[in-house]
Protein backbone atom coordinates (compact mmCIF):
# COMPACT_ATOMS: atom_id res chain seq x y z
CA UNK A 1 0.00 0.00 0.00
CA UNK A 2 1.64 3.47 -1.16
CA UNK A 3 0.30 5.26 2.39
CA UNK A 4 -1.73 3.84 5.40
CA UNK A 5 -2.93 6.68 6.67
CA UNK A 6 -5.84 8.77 5.12
CA UNK A 7 -3.89 12.43 6.14
CA UNK A 8 -0.73 11.15 3.93
CA UNK A 9 -3.50 10.36 1.11
CA UNK A 10 -4.81 13.56 1.06
CA UNK A 11 -1.45 15.31 0.75
CA UNK A 12 -0.34 12.76 -2.12
CA UNK A 13 -3.90 13.71 -3.90
CA UNK A 14 -3.57 17.06 -3.85
CA UNK A 15 -0.27 17.34 -5.39
CA UNK A 16 -0.45 14.35 -7.58
CA UNK A 17 -2.15 16.29 -11.00
CA UNK A 18 -0.19 19.07 -12.42
CA UNK A 19 -4.53 21.01 -12.38
CA UNK A 20 -6.56 21.20 -8.96
CA UNK A 21 -9.41 21.64 -11.52
CA UNK A 22 -9.12 19.66 -15.16
CA UNK A 23 -12.91 19.38 -16.25
CA UNK A 24 -12.95 16.47 -18.57
CA UNK A 25 -13.87 12.45 -18.53
CA UNK A 26 -11.49 10.27 -20.81
CA UNK A 27 -8.91 10.25 -17.76
CA UNK A 28 -11.40 9.27 -15.00
CA UNK A 29 -13.63 6.93 -17.73
CA UNK A 30 -10.53 5.34 -18.18
CA UNK A 31 -9.71 4.54 -14.61
CA UNK A 32 -12.94 3.21 -14.16
CA UNK A 33 -13.22 1.44 -16.73
CA UNK A 34 -10.34 -0.31 -15.24
CA UNK A 35 -12.08 -0.78 -11.93
CA UNK A 36 -15.25 -1.97 -13.96
CA UNK A 37 -17.37 0.23 -12.11
CA UNK A 38 -20.73 -0.33 -12.90
CA UNK A 39 -23.68 0.73 -10.14
CA UNK A 40 -26.46 -1.35 -10.42
CA UNK A 41 -28.72 0.36 -8.25
CA UNK A 42 -30.63 3.91 -9.20
CA UNK A 43 -28.44 6.99 -9.04
CA UNK A 44 -29.75 10.22 -9.40
CA UNK A 45 -27.55 13.14 -9.90
CA UNK A 46 -27.61 16.71 -8.68
CA UNK A 47 -26.18 19.36 -10.19
CA UNK A 48 -26.73 23.11 -9.14
CA UNK A 49 -24.96 26.46 -8.21
CA UNK A 50 -26.85 26.33 -5.10
CA UNK A 51 -28.93 23.83 -3.16
CA UNK A 52 -27.47 20.66 -4.19
CA UNK A 53 -26.16 19.70 -0.40
CA UNK A 54 -29.95 20.34 0.46
CA UNK A 55 -31.79 18.16 -1.97
CA UNK A 56 -29.30 15.12 -0.91
CA UNK A 57 -29.75 15.64 2.65
CA UNK A 58 -33.60 15.48 2.27
CA UNK A 59 -33.58 12.80 -0.33
CA UNK A 60 -31.32 10.80 1.87
CA UNK A 61 -33.34 11.39 5.17
CA UNK A 62 -36.65 10.28 3.54
CA UNK A 63 -35.03 7.43 1.72
CA UNK A 64 -34.14 6.31 5.31
CA UNK A 65 -36.77 7.06 7.06
CA UNK A 66 -38.30 4.66 4.19
CA UNK A 67 -35.95 1.85 5.07
CA UNK A 68 -33.66 1.98 2.11
CA UNK A 69 -29.96 1.78 2.32
CA UNK A 70 -28.68 5.02 0.51
CA UNK A 71 -24.99 6.08 -0.43
CA UNK A 72 -24.50 9.63 -0.85
CA UNK A 73 -21.46 11.55 -2.38
CA UNK A 74 -21.02 15.19 -1.94
CA UNK A 75 -18.51 17.61 -1.67
CA UNK A 76 -16.22 19.60 -0.31
CA UNK A 77 -16.49 18.55 3.28
CA UNK A 78 -16.19 21.20 6.82
CA UNK A 79 -14.17 18.83 8.79
CA UNK A 80 -13.24 15.63 7.76
CA UNK A 81 -13.01 13.85 4.39
CA UNK A 82 -15.15 11.20 5.43
CA UNK A 83 -18.22 13.89 5.09
CA UNK A 84 -18.09 13.10 1.17
CA UNK A 85 -19.49 9.40 1.54
CA UNK A 86 -21.82 7.92 3.56
CA UNK A 87 -23.10 4.40 3.70
CA UNK A 88 -26.48 3.74 5.20
CA UNK A 89 -25.66 6.90 7.28
CA UNK A 90 -22.30 6.28 8.29
CA UNK A 91 -19.24 7.89 7.09
CA UNK A 92 -16.42 5.00 6.43
CA UNK A 93 -13.58 4.53 8.48
CA UNK A 94 -9.97 6.12 7.67
CA UNK A 95 -8.66 2.38 7.06
CA UNK A 96 -11.56 1.98 4.58
CA UNK A 97 -10.64 4.81 2.68
CA UNK A 98 -7.09 4.00 2.43
CA UNK A 99 -7.76 0.61 1.23
CA UNK A 100 -10.34 2.17 -1.83
CA UNK A 101 -7.50 5.14 -2.57
CA UNK A 102 -5.25 2.08 -3.03
CA UNK A 103 -7.21 0.15 -5.59
CA UNK A 104 -8.40 3.30 -7.44
CA UNK A 105 -4.05 3.70 -7.42
CA UNK A 106 -3.18 0.42 -8.37
CA UNK A 107 -6.01 0.75 -11.53
CA UNK A 108 -5.03 3.55 -12.66
CA UNK A 109 -1.48 2.50 -13.93
CA UNK A 110 -0.08 6.09 -14.40
CA UNK A 111 -3.02 7.59 -15.09
CA UNK A 112 -3.02 11.06 -13.51
CA UNK A 113 -5.97 12.23 -11.49
CA UNK A 114 -6.90 15.10 -9.74
CA UNK A 115 -8.07 15.39 -6.31
CA UNK A 116 -11.93 15.25 -7.07
CA UNK A 117 -12.09 12.73 -9.55
CA UNK A 118 -9.70 10.58 -7.20
CA UNK A 119 -12.26 10.69 -4.62
CA UNK A 120 -14.97 9.88 -6.63
CA UNK A 121 -13.55 6.84 -7.98
CA UNK A 122 -13.04 5.88 -4.30
CA UNK A 123 -16.64 6.85 -3.59
CA UNK A 124 -18.19 4.94 -6.42
CA UNK A 125 -16.01 1.66 -5.88
CA UNK A 126 -17.20 1.96 -2.16
CA UNK A 127 -20.96 2.28 -3.40
CA UNK A 128 -20.27 -0.53 -5.64
CA UNK A 129 -19.29 -2.97 -3.34
CA UNK A 130 -22.21 -2.08 -0.53
CA UNK A 131 -25.49 -3.20 -0.80
CA UNK A 132 -27.26 -0.15 -1.68
CA UNK A 133 -30.86 0.54 -2.54
CA UNK A 134 -29.97 3.86 -4.38
CA UNK A 135 -27.01 6.48 -4.73
CA UNK A 136 -27.20 10.17 -4.59
CA UNK A 137 -24.41 11.85 -6.40
CA UNK A 138 -23.52 15.68 -5.96
CA UNK A 139 -21.72 17.22 -9.10
CA UNK A 140 -18.43 18.50 -7.80
CA UNK A 141 -18.59 21.47 -10.35
CA UNK A 142 -20.54 22.35 -13.74
CA UNK A 143 -21.79 18.75 -14.85
CA UNK A 144 -21.10 18.20 -18.70
CA UNK A 145 -17.61 17.27 -17.82
CA UNK A 146 -17.77 17.07 -14.02
CA UNK A 147 -16.36 13.39 -12.60
CA UNK A 148 -20.13 11.79 -11.61
CA UNK A 149 -20.73 12.39 -14.93
CA UNK A 150 -19.48 9.15 -15.70
CA UNK A 151 -22.44 7.62 -14.39
CA UNK A 152 -25.75 7.63 -16.07
CA UNK A 153 -28.02 9.51 -13.67
CA UNK A 154 -31.45 7.57 -13.25
CA UNK A 155 -33.23 10.97 -12.42
CA UNK A 156 -30.77 13.97 -13.03
CA UNK A 157 -31.39 17.32 -10.69
CA UNK A 158 -30.66 20.90 -11.41
CA UNK A 159 -31.23 22.53 -8.09
CA UNK A 160 -30.82 26.23 -9.32
CA UNK A 161 -28.51 28.02 -12.28
CA UNK A 162 -26.80 30.81 -11.03
CA UNK A 163 -23.21 32.81 -11.40
CA UNK A 164 -20.48 31.12 -10.14
CA UNK A 165 -17.13 29.62 -10.80
CA UNK A 166 -17.43 31.89 -14.08
CA UNK A 167 -13.84 31.13 -15.36
CA UNK A 168 -14.41 27.39 -15.42
CA UNK A 169 -18.19 27.27 -16.30
CA UNK A 170 -18.87 30.52 -18.24
CA UNK A 171 -20.44 33.92 -17.86
CA UNK A 172 -23.33 33.95 -18.11
CA UNK A 173 -26.50 31.81 -16.97
CA UNK A 174 -27.77 30.40 -20.08
CA UNK A 175 -23.91 29.17 -20.62
CA UNK A 176 -23.43 27.59 -16.79
CA UNK A 177 -26.96 26.46 -17.61
CA UNK A 178 -25.77 23.97 -20.66
CA UNK A 179 -22.88 22.72 -18.53
CA UNK A 180 -25.14 21.70 -15.88
CA UNK A 181 -27.68 20.20 -18.20
CA UNK A 182 -25.30 17.92 -19.23
CA UNK A 183 -26.14 15.41 -16.57
CA UNK A 184 -29.52 14.73 -18.27
CA UNK A 185 -30.00 11.67 -19.85
CA UNK A 186 -32.23 11.04 -22.49
CA UNK A 187 -35.18 9.00 -21.96
CA UNK A 188 -34.99 9.51 -18.47
CA UNK A 189 -36.44 12.03 -15.98
CA UNK A 190 -35.15 15.56 -14.81
CA UNK A 191 -36.17 17.65 -12.26
CA UNK A 192 -35.62 21.57 -12.43
CA UNK A 193 -36.12 23.76 -8.98
CA UNK A 194 -34.83 26.39 -10.52
CA UNK A 195 -38.43 28.93 -10.92
CA UNK A 196 -36.36 30.73 -13.71
CA UNK A 197 -34.31 27.97 -15.85
CA UNK A 198 -32.21 29.44 -18.97
CA UNK A 199 -33.06 28.67 -22.07
CA UNK A 200 -30.31 26.52 -22.76
CA UNK A 201 -31.31 23.86 -19.82
CA UNK A 202 -35.13 23.59 -21.81
CA UNK A 203 -33.15 23.55 -25.00
CA UNK A 204 -31.09 20.89 -24.26
CA UNK A 205 -33.25 18.78 -22.27
CA UNK A 206 -35.60 18.83 -25.85
CA UNK A 207 -33.03 17.78 -27.73
CA UNK A 208 -32.04 14.65 -24.98
CA UNK A 209 -35.35 13.37 -25.03
CA UNK A 210 -35.30 13.75 -21.20
CA UNK A 211 -38.58 13.92 -19.40
CA UNK A 212 -38.11 17.73 -17.41
CA UNK A 213 -40.14 18.53 -14.66
CA UNK A 214 -40.01 21.68 -13.79
CA UNK A 215 -40.71 23.64 -10.43
CA UNK A 216 -43.64 25.84 -10.67
CA UNK A 217 -44.55 23.97 -13.27
CA UNK A 218 -44.89 20.27 -12.81
CA UNK A 219 -44.33 20.72 -8.86
CA UNK A 220 -44.07 22.85 -6.16
CA UNK A 221 -44.03 24.09 -2.77
CA UNK A 222 -46.72 26.32 -0.85
CA UNK A 223 -45.53 27.61 2.72
CA UNK A 224 -48.11 27.26 5.20
CA UNK A 225 -46.91 29.32 8.48
CA UNK A 226 -44.73 26.93 9.87
CA UNK A 227 -45.41 24.03 7.39
CA UNK A 228 -45.65 23.57 4.11
CA UNK A 229 -47.61 21.61 1.12
CA UNK A 230 -45.83 20.19 -1.56
CA UNK A 231 -47.40 19.04 -5.00
CA UNK A 232 -45.82 16.93 -7.87
CA UNK A 233 -45.84 13.98 -10.44
CA UNK A 234 -45.49 10.59 -9.81
CA UNK A 235 -43.43 8.36 -12.88
CA UNK A 236 -46.97 7.01 -14.03
CA UNK A 237 -47.55 10.83 -14.07
CA UNK A 238 -50.26 11.18 -11.54
CA UNK A 239 -51.13 13.84 -9.66
CA UNK A 240 -49.80 13.57 -5.97
CA UNK A 241 -49.96 16.27 -3.14
CA UNK A 242 -49.00 16.77 0.53
CA UNK A 243 -50.24 18.85 3.24
CA UNK A 244 -48.69 20.24 6.49
CA UNK A 245 -45.12 19.24 6.21
CA UNK A 246 -42.64 19.34 8.65
CA UNK A 247 -40.10 22.60 7.48
CA UNK A 248 -36.48 21.41 8.64
CA UNK A 249 -35.19 24.76 8.04
CA UNK A 250 -33.77 24.59 4.43
CA UNK A 251 -35.45 26.46 1.33
CA UNK A 252 -38.67 25.19 0.24
CA UNK A 253 -38.06 25.16 -3.23
CA UNK A 254 -35.57 22.84 -2.30
CA UNK A 255 -37.64 20.45 -0.63
CA UNK A 256 -40.07 20.30 -2.89
CA UNK A 257 -37.25 19.64 -6.17
CA UNK A 258 -35.74 16.73 -3.47
CA UNK A 259 -39.43 15.57 -2.90
CA UNK A 260 -40.11 15.48 -7.07
CA UNK A 261 -36.93 13.43 -7.53
CA UNK A 262 -37.86 10.91 -4.94
CA UNK A 263 -41.11 9.87 -6.77
CA UNK A 264 -39.87 9.84 -9.69
CA UNK A 265 -37.42 6.55 -8.54
CA UNK A 266 -40.71 5.18 -8.90
CA UNK A 267 -39.58 3.35 -5.42
CA UNK A 268 -42.41 2.57 -2.64
CA UNK A 269 -42.17 5.72 -0.61
CA UNK A 270 -44.97 6.42 2.16
CA UNK A 271 -46.30 9.57 3.25
CA UNK A 272 -45.17 8.69 6.84
CA UNK A 273 -41.40 8.12 5.29
CA UNK A 274 -41.27 11.54 3.91
CA UNK A 275 -42.98 13.26 7.31
CA UNK A 276 -40.58 11.56 9.18
CA UNK A 277 -37.44 11.89 6.69
CA UNK A 278 -38.32 15.75 6.82
CA UNK A 279 -38.30 15.77 10.66
CA UNK A 280 -34.59 14.52 10.79
CA UNK A 281 -33.31 16.47 7.67
CA UNK A 282 -30.19 18.75 8.92
CA UNK A 283 -27.85 20.34 6.73
CA UNK A 284 -24.55 21.36 8.62
CA UNK A 285 -23.70 24.73 7.92
CA UNK A 286 -26.51 25.93 5.75
CA UNK A 287 -28.26 28.42 8.17
CA UNK A 288 -27.44 26.61 11.06
CA UNK A 289 -27.97 28.10 14.57
CA UNK A 290 -25.96 27.51 17.85
CA UNK A 291 -26.63 28.74 21.21
CA UNK A 292 -24.02 30.54 22.81
CA UNK A 293 -24.89 31.79 25.94
CA UNK A 294 -27.87 33.21 24.54
CA UNK A 295 -26.08 34.35 21.50
CA UNK A 296 -27.18 33.36 17.86
CA UNK A 297 -24.27 31.95 16.35
CA UNK A 298 -25.77 31.06 12.81
CA UNK A 299 -22.88 29.33 10.08
CA UNK A 300 -23.87 29.40 6.57
CA UNK A 301 -21.14 28.54 3.82
CA UNK A 302 -23.26 31.40 1.28
CA UNK A 303 -20.31 32.30 -1.19
CA UNK A 304 -22.33 33.81 -4.17
CA UNK A 305 -24.73 36.37 -4.54
CA UNK A 306 -27.67 34.05 -4.83
CA UNK A 307 -26.93 32.13 -1.77
CA UNK A 308 -25.63 35.35 -0.21
CA UNK A 309 -29.67 36.68 -0.55
CA UNK A 310 -31.23 33.37 0.62
CA UNK A 311 -28.96 33.76 3.95
CA UNK A 312 -30.65 37.78 3.81
CA UNK A 313 -34.11 36.42 3.49
CA UNK A 314 -33.58 34.21 6.36
CA UNK A 315 -32.20 37.06 9.04
CA UNK A 316 -35.32 39.19 7.94
CA UNK A 317 -37.23 36.31 8.45
CA UNK A 318 -36.02 35.92 11.93
CA UNK A 319 -34.76 39.45 13.50
CA UNK A 320 -32.34 39.20 16.20
CA UNK A 321 -33.49 41.65 19.40
CA UNK A 322 -30.15 42.51 19.40
CA UNK A 323 -27.42 43.87 17.49
CA UNK A 324 -25.85 41.64 14.34
CA UNK A 325 -22.52 40.76 13.69
CA UNK A 326 -20.79 39.53 10.88
CA UNK A 327 -17.46 37.24 10.47
CA UNK A 328 -16.94 37.71 6.59
CA UNK A 329 -14.50 35.94 4.50
CA UNK A 330 -14.55 34.98 1.38
CA UNK A 331 -12.48 33.79 -1.38
CA UNK A 332 -10.59 36.66 -3.56
CA UNK A 333 -12.47 35.30 -6.69
CA UNK A 334 -16.20 35.70 -5.90
CA UNK A 335 -18.13 38.69 -6.48
CA UNK A 336 -17.47 40.14 -2.88
CA UNK A 337 -19.39 43.90 -3.97
CA UNK A 338 -22.67 42.18 -4.60
CA UNK A 339 -22.05 39.72 -1.65
CA UNK A 340 -21.79 42.64 0.75
CA UNK A 341 -24.35 44.65 -1.06
CA UNK A 342 -27.36 42.23 -0.20
CA UNK A 343 -26.56 41.30 2.71
CA UNK A 344 -25.48 45.07 4.64
CA UNK A 345 -28.82 46.13 5.50
CA UNK A 346 -29.27 43.11 7.69
CA UNK A 347 -25.55 43.81 9.48
CA UNK A 348 -24.90 46.14 12.53
CA UNK A 349 -21.35 45.08 12.42
CA UNK A 350 -18.17 43.81 10.32
CA UNK A 351 -15.32 41.54 11.56
CA UNK A 352 -13.33 40.41 8.95
CA UNK A 353 -10.87 37.54 9.69
CA UNK A 354 -7.75 35.96 8.02
CA UNK A 355 -8.16 32.27 7.09
CA UNK A 356 -5.44 29.59 8.11
CA UNK A 357 -3.37 29.07 5.37
CA UNK A 358 -5.38 29.76 2.28
CA UNK A 359 -3.82 31.96 -0.33
CA UNK A 360 -7.35 31.86 -2.29
CA UNK A 361 -9.00 34.21 0.46
CA UNK A 362 -9.75 37.99 0.06
CA UNK A 363 -7.04 39.73 2.24
CA UNK A 364 -8.85 41.58 5.19
CA UNK A 365 -8.36 44.62 4.06
CA UNK A 366 -9.55 44.21 0.72
CA UNK A 367 -12.71 43.65 2.21
CA UNK A 368 -12.59 46.23 4.51
CA UNK A 369 -12.95 48.54 1.59
CA UNK A 370 -15.68 46.99 0.22
CA UNK A 371 -17.61 46.71 3.31
CA UNK A 372 -16.84 50.58 4.10
CA UNK A 373 -17.78 51.54 0.39
CA UNK A 374 -21.46 49.54 1.27
CA UNK A 375 -21.85 51.97 4.33
CA UNK A 376 -20.67 49.28 6.71
CA UNK A 377 -18.88 49.60 9.65
CA UNK A 378 -15.99 47.28 10.20
CA UNK A 379 -14.78 46.72 13.71
CA UNK A 380 -11.65 43.94 13.90
CA UNK A 381 -9.78 43.22 10.61
CA UNK A 382 -7.11 40.37 10.29
CA UNK A 383 -7.59 38.31 13.69
CA UNK A 384 -7.50 34.81 13.26
CA UNK A 385 -11.41 33.58 12.77
CA UNK A 386 -11.16 31.80 16.14
CA UNK A 387 -10.06 34.53 17.75
CA UNK A 388 -12.22 37.17 15.92
CA UNK A 389 -14.96 34.44 16.54
CA UNK A 390 -14.50 34.19 20.55
CA UNK A 391 -13.53 38.09 20.65
CA UNK A 392 -17.33 38.48 19.39
CA UNK A 393 -19.00 36.22 21.89
CA UNK A 394 -17.48 37.59 25.03
CA UNK A 395 -18.43 41.03 23.68
CA UNK A 396 -21.89 40.34 22.75
CA UNK A 397 -24.70 39.57 25.30
CA UNK A 398 -28.30 37.31 25.19
CA UNK A 399 -30.26 38.31 22.03
CA UNK A 400 -27.50 39.39 19.83
CA UNK A 401 -26.51 37.41 16.57
CA UNK A 402 -23.34 36.97 14.86
CA UNK A 403 -23.54 35.61 11.35
CA UNK A 404 -20.54 33.33 10.00
CA UNK A 405 -20.32 33.38 6.39
CA UNK A 406 -18.29 33.56 3.28
CA UNK A 407 -17.11 30.01 2.38
CA UNK A 408 -16.87 26.05 3.26
CA UNK A 409 -13.54 27.02 4.64
CA UNK A 410 -14.89 30.07 6.70
CA UNK A 411 -17.61 27.83 8.00
CA UNK A 412 -15.14 24.96 9.01
CA UNK A 413 -12.83 27.36 10.83
CA UNK A 414 -15.70 28.51 12.75
CA UNK A 415 -16.86 24.96 13.65
CA UNK A 416 -13.64 24.30 15.04
CA UNK A 417 -14.46 27.59 17.44
CA UNK A 418 -16.87 26.76 18.72
CA UNK A 419 -15.56 23.13 19.86
CA UNK A 420 -12.86 25.02 21.90
CA UNK A 421 -15.76 27.39 23.46
CA UNK A 422 -17.20 23.81 24.43
CA UNK A 423 -20.23 24.06 22.05
CA UNK A 424 -19.59 20.35 19.77
CA UNK A 425 -19.74 21.72 16.30
CA UNK A 426 -21.90 18.19 15.11
CA UNK A 427 -24.86 19.36 17.90
CA UNK A 428 -27.13 22.44 16.59
CA UNK A 429 -28.68 23.92 19.53
CA UNK A 430 -31.15 26.17 17.79
CA UNK A 431 -33.79 24.93 15.62
CA UNK A 432 -33.30 27.02 12.14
Amino acid sequence: MRFTQLGDWLTWMEGQHPRHIDLGLERINAVAQALNIQLDTPVVTVAGTNGKGSCIATMAAVLGAAGYRVGCYTSPHLLHYRERISIAGVYPNDDALCAVFEQVDQARQGTSLTYFEFGTLAALLMFKQAELDVVLLEVGLGGRLDAVNIIDADVAVISSVDLDHQAWLGYDRDTIGREKAGILRSGKPAVCGDPQPPRSVLDYSQQQGALLHQIDVHFGAEVQGQSWRWFGLSAAGETLSMECLPNPGLAPENLATALQALHLLNLPLSEQAVREGLSTVMLAGRCQHFDVGGIDVVLDVAHNPAAVALLAANLSRRPAPGRTVALFAVMADKAVADIVELIAPHIDEWILPRLTDNDRAAAPNELAKVVTNAGGCVSVEGESLGQALHGAVSSLTSGDRVVVFGSFFTVAEAMTALTELGLPACQETIQA
